[in-house]
Order: C-alpha cells, then sequence, then structure tokens
C-alpha cells in the first residue's frame, strides 16, 4: 500500500455521512479473524514490511509490572531508526498529517518525531473480539447517525467494519478501554515560555453493562458515565463533573452536572458539549476535545478518505515512566519530543465538515484513527477561516498487563497562541490506572457529587 492516503472501495465511500447504516453481511462477517483482526483492521502487514502482521499483540507478561502498577518498557532497548525534523520533514511528507508538518514549520528549532520500529503492540481479551463480531451483525446507525441501535455490546466497538466516515467516528467513542476504570492524573496548561500550574483529577469511568445495580431502563440507553473530581490547585480544589452519555442521542441526549464547593450547589451542566471551553483546561480545548473526541457527531458530515501509512506516535512507555517527571514532559512550546516514540502504522483518515448552519469554533476536523485500537491518534483542527488552528496527539501504548490500548497523555497544541494542553499524565501519581474496577449506579447520580466534592 502506497504511503499517501489509499480510497477505498466505491461500496465503502458511496454510503453518505448521515445516512443509515446496515450490518455487514456474512461474506464480510467472515473477514474477522481472518483477513481482518478481530476489531476490524488488516492483519497483513504493508508491501514493503515497514508495518508488521499482526500476531496478537503483546502478551500480558511482556514486561515488569511494578508495586504501583506501572509498566516496564518492553521495547527499551531499541533505537530510533531516524529522526524527522523541520530540515528533512519534506522527505517524509507523505507520512505525515497536516499538523505534525504545522507543528515543524511552528517550531522549527525544536520540533522533531524519533521513529523507532513499528510493533502491532494492541490486543484486547477474547470475550472483547467476540463482542465485536456480535456488533458487526447487530449494529446499525439511527436515522441522522446520531445514536446507535442493536448495540448490546457496550464493552467494544460498535462497527468492526466501517463503512461511512461516521461509523468510524463510533468507534473511538464506543472503543475498548479496558472496563470501568479509575484514575489519578495531572493535567498542564503551559504558557508560550513554559511557566505551568499542576491540574489533579481523579476520573472514574464506567459502563452499564459492568454496573449491577443500574436499573434497566437507565442502562438501556447509556453508553458510559464519567466522573471526574479536582483536588488542586486550591482555588480549582472541589469540583466536581459528572456525565452521563447516552448511546440513542436523538431520543436523549448527553446529561451532565456540576457541583461547585464554593456554591455548594449541584447544578445542570448542559453547556459541557460541543465547542463549550473544556472543564479545567486553561481555554486549551473545547469540551468535545476530551479524549481526542466525544460527545454527538450531529454537528459535522463525516467522511471516511481511506487509509494512509503514517508516523503516529506508538508505544510510548517512556512517557509514561515513573521516573520521568512532569518537569522533564512540559517544555515551552511543547512536550519533551525526546522521550517520544513514533511508529508507522496504517490509520483510517476520517474528516468532518461543519453542517450548514450549525455552529462550533472548528469548521473543520481531520482525525487519523488507528487501525488496531480505534484511538484517535492524532487530529488537525481549523478554525471558521479555514486554518489549521490546534493540532492534537495521543501518546499511545498498549497496557498489555490488562490488554487495553491506552496512552501515556493527550496534548493540543495551539498554533496561533504558542500554548498548548497536556491531559492524563500519570508519571508521578500513587499508582497506574485501574481498569476492570467494580462500579456502582450510586456513585454516579447528581445526589453523590456534593459527597464526592468535599472528599
Amino acid at each position: 500500500m502506497k504511503a499517501t492516503t489509499k480510497f477505498l472501495g466505491a461500496c465503502a465511500l458511496s454510503l453518505l455521512a448521515g445516512s443509515v447504516s446496515a450490518a455487514v453481511s456474512p461474506d464480510e462477517l467472515a473477514t474477522l479473524g481472518t483477513s481482518l483482526t478481530p476489531v476490524g483492521a488488516e492483519r497483513a502487514g504493508n508491501a514493503d514490511g515497514t508495518i508488521p502482521e499482526w500476531t496478537g499483540g503483546l502478551p500480558q507478561n511482556a514486561a515488569a509490572v511494578d508495586g504501583k502498577g506501572f509498566l516496564a518498557d518492553p521495547f527499551a532497548n531499541e533505537q530510533p531508526l531516524f529522526v524527522i525534523t523541520a530540515a528533512n520533514a519534506d522527505q517524509y511528507k507523505d507520512r505525515l498529517g497536516d499538523g505534525q508538518l504545522a507543528m515543524f514549520k511552528r517550531y522549527a528549532d525544536s520540533f522533531r518525531m524519533p521513529v523507532y520500529p513499528s510493533h502491532r503492540s494492541v490486543a484486547m481479551p477474547q470475550e472483547v473480539y467476540a463482542a465485536a463480531r456480535i456488533s458487526a451483525e447487530k449494529v446499525s446507525l439511527v436515522e441522522g447517525g446520531n445514536g446507535l441501535k442493536g448495540f448490546t455490546e457496550s464493552r467494544t466497538l460498535a462497527f468492526p467494519i466501517p463503512k461511512s466516515g461516521l461509523e468510524a467516528v463510533w468507534n473511538h467513542i464506543t472503543r475498548y478501554r479496558g472496563g470501568n476504570l479509575f484514575r489519578d492524573s495531572t493535567s498542564a496548561f503551559p504558557q508560550r515560555n513554559g511557566d505551568y500550574t499542576l491540574v489533579r483529577i481523579q476520573d472514574q469511568v464506567a459502563f452499564p453493562a459492568l454496573m449491577q445495580d443500574l436499573p434497566q431502563d437507565k442502562a438501556a440507553n447509556t453508553l458510559l458515565m464519567f466522573k471526574s473530581i479536582t483536588s488542586a490547585p486550591a482555588r480549582l480544589a472541589g469540583n466536581v463533573l459528572l456525565v452521563h452519555d447516552t448511546l440513542d442521542q436523538v431520543k436523549e441526549a448527553r446529561m451532565a452536572w456540576q457541583y461547585n464547593p464554593g456554591q455548594r450547589r449541584v447544578r445542570r451542566a448542559p453547556q459541557v458539549a460541543y465547542d463549550s471551553p473544556g472543564s479545567n483546561a486553561d481555554g486549551t480545548r473545547t469540551s468535545d476535545d476530551f479524549d481526542m473526541y466525544n460527545g454527538a457527531p450531529d454537528r459535522y458530515d463525516w467522511t471516511l478518505v481511506g487509509k494512509k501509512d503514517m508516523y503516529i506516535p506508538y508505544n510510548n512507555y517512556r512517557l509514561a515512566s515513573p521516573a520521568v517527571k512532569y518537569a522533564d514532559i512540559l517544555k515551552a512550546g511543547h512536550t519533551n519530543q525526546d522521550l517520544a516514540r513514533y511508529e508507522l502504522h496504517r490509520v483510517w483518515v476520517v474528516e468532518g465538515t461543519l453542517k450548514p448552519g450549525m455552529r462550533h469554533v472548528y469548521a473543520k476536523r481531520r482525525f487519523y484513527i488507528d487501525e488496531d485500537s480505534w484511538n484517535i491518534a492524532a487530529s488537525d483542527l481549523y478554525d471558521g477561516r479555514g486554518q489549521l488552528w490546534r493540532v492534537g496527539q495521543s501518546m499511545l501504548m498498549q497496557e498489555y498487563h490488562a490488554r487495553t490500548p491506552w496512552y501515556a497523555f493527550e496534548a493540543l497544541y495551539d498554533l496561533t497562541s504558542g500554548r498548548y494542553g497536556v491531559y492524563g499524565m500519570i508519571n508521578e501519581e500513587k499508582s497506574w490506572v485501574k481498569f476492570g474496577v467494580p462500579a456502582s449506579g450510586n456513585d454516579f447520580t447528581p445526589a453523590a457529587l456534593r459527597t464526592a466534592g468535599v472528599r
């Protein structure tokens, strides 16, 4: 396959982004687990061997896990094959995104991409693969595409064989994340000179299939529940955000609530969606920038452009190491690229163009979605003038111990202001992310927010 964008067959691209899709055919279903991986990636490597065949991903014992859950790097002894800089970026432009090229131009003296051998490290539990097959048979989009029908396997992706850009976006939204999870993490939003304040956050995510006490009527249209508690700095401590995301967002839109300890009140927060300023982000991202993209996709027409061999962040164990401190990562202009790792992988290229009459600060979004994990690995975000404004990166890695695709952190760079945000760093926390934890519906109610905020 060529490094430049490979367009899909006429059947896939003929579907309009807003149309209602049907489940895959028996012949297509037979490709899952054969020519395709169980979650729909191409099993084979590329023609020149620079992308290897998928052979099952990293085993659970790929490297050591310390007493706090932090992961050793299975590829620690590898050296970069080469380093892309502003001086040689043009040589590799066919395998780079527009945002990456813009970063080389904006930070010509410091932005660099060390490229390492490619490893298809993604692995998930067998029950996730089985659930993906069920989704392929049963799931379709509701009228207008802003929800899912037949999606009963909420621990896996909706469309292992996507036929439209909208289905690919839903795959990122519904991808496997290790089940219910609990995370203490730190975010920062450096100024142009590199100064920053650390924001410490505790996140919890739970899925209806893994919450036995959730009422059936509530579980039927719930995709996930999310709760975020801020503990530092002092001016933000005690703020709590609760979000219930739905499967059919035409039938029932996202519900959100906030607790502010100064007001001692729980309030509905309908603004926590779309392009409203992201919580605890100092204006560096929108609400739907979180997790690279989240929420209702209804304001955009989504196009499945095709596939591309691209250098993306991958296997970034060093960036998540407890031996690396936040001060080592956070530099003026961008994170410390000497600690980063990039590999050549296939990505789905999806473009979202703002619909006529709809409002959003981003007139166009381009996502580069890793075919093995369905994580958005990189994003190009354009303003209303059509100018590239922000560039996103998710520093992907495999949580091999829990067989879960994950990341060291997300970063979103503002090309105009020279500022950026880093979200989800965990290096200096007391423990690694906890996957597969028990969850109760009682912990994700508005009534529980006040108690959470005064801990």
